[in-house]
């Protein structure tokens, strides 16, 4: 049998018809089937290596991205939970400063009316022997109390003197409910004994204190407190200001007061606005004194007196020394520090002004 060495297939040589090579179609199946593998087999190796190179995943770039919003809008925000925020932080880690003058309530003479400043709106006053403190904020902090301590704003300078240091005390005089008038924590600190008259439907805040018994002053409304040197008589008056702690209660009062003893009196101004409510007072004066806040007007003037409207009041009132407080002792408003006191001295005579810096003591003989 020989072979045909000669003879090929015409169709292998090309010289045939040609054939159209077969088209291999993918139907969708097998492309699904295709692309599922391919997902299986690469997916767990990519979580593999995220997990391994710490890459940021779509739910860590969320989160990032939430926190870097939230960090823009504390930075730059004027609202008053970001400047709160940025408050709390700029003020971890800051000193407080010390008070340079310590009153010595010991040497105080009982037959005068002696008062000292403290910070922010704590003056201790003697009036004729009966002692009165108002307004006690005695804590490093004011705010709200947590777990861990309390959130808020933290003070610029030391108490003038501190719990442990204060003589025995008659009356605590309270005006409102705000964190930094009726500061829970130096009300709880202080020991039993003092009469406390706070404005209406504030007394409940005072449970837990040694003062659990308080006397609440609506405006217009008076009481008496017996001491081992004699009567106080207070009446409570209206001022231009608010009492709500939270936001859902704002049923609380808000009081000034006038404290008469001796045939004197004082105005203890708390926390106002310019209001017209001091001139009728001066019908039942003359005043001795009055104490007065001049701080935290900025942007608050709605209720809170510039220097210049706390030395209008005082002169309605007919009083004459006016005792500045609520400035010098939290960032609370956005004035410069110093301006309150520049202002008042710029509007009132050098001499009707009781005292320049806290723990300085007034006296009237």
């Amino acid at each position: 049998m020989g072979f045909n060495r000669g003879k090929v297939d015409a169709t292998k040589r090309g010289i045939g018809p040609r054939v159209a090579p077969k088209r291999i179609v993918y139907e969708p199946i097998a492309r699904t089937h295709f692309w599922r593998k391919l997902r299986g087999h690469f997916y767990p190796c990519w979580e593999k290596f995220l997990k391994k190179t710490n890459i940021v995943t779509r739910r860590r770039f969320i989160a990032m991205g939430a926190m870097g919003t939230a960090g823009v809008w504390t930075g730059c925000s004027d609202a008053f939970g970001a400047r709160f925020i940025r408050g709390f932080m700029n003020e971890i880690g800051r000193p407080i400063a010390r008070c340079k003058s310590t009153p010595k309530p010991s040497e105080w003479n009982p037959n005068a009316i002696t008062a000292a400043w403290l910070g922010h709106a704590s003056v201790l006053v003697n009036f004729y022997g009966a002692t009165i403190l108002t307004d006690p904020v005695l804590m490093p902090r004011i705010g709200a109390a947590v777990g861990v301590g309390t959130v808020g704003p933290k003070r610029l300078i030391a108490p003038a003197l501190a719990v442990e240091e204060l003589p025995k005390i008659d009356v605590v005089l309270l005006s409102h409910a705000h964190f930094d008038h009726f500061d829970i924590p130096t009300l709880n600190a202080l020991p039993a004994g003092p009469k406390a008259v706070t404005a209406r439907r504030t007394g409940d805040l005072l449970t837990d204190s040694a003062m659990n018994c308080p006397t609440e002053l609506g405006w217009g409304e008076k009481t008496t407190v017996a001491t081992q040197y004699g009567d106080i008589q207070i009446e409570a008056f209206e001022v231009r200001h608010w009492g709500a702690r939270w936001r859902h209660d704002k049923y609380r009062g808000y009081n000034g007061y006038v404290l008469s003893r001796e045939g004197k009196k004082i105005i203890f101004g708390g926390d106002t606005a310019l209001t017209e409510h001091f001139r009728p007072l001066r019908s039942d004066g003359p005043f001795e004194l009055a104490i007065m806040p001049i701080g935290s007007y900025k942007p608050f003037e709605r209720s809170h007196c510039t220097p210049e409207q706390s030395v209008q009041m005082a002169n309605d009132a007919g009083a004459k020394y006016l005792l500045p407080i609520h400035h010098k002792t939290f960032t609370l408003g956005r004035e410069p520090r110093g301006e309150p006191l520049e202002r008042l001295e710029a509007a009132l005579e050098p001499e009707r002004i009781g005292w320049r810096a806290v723990g300085e003591t007034f006296v009237i003989g």
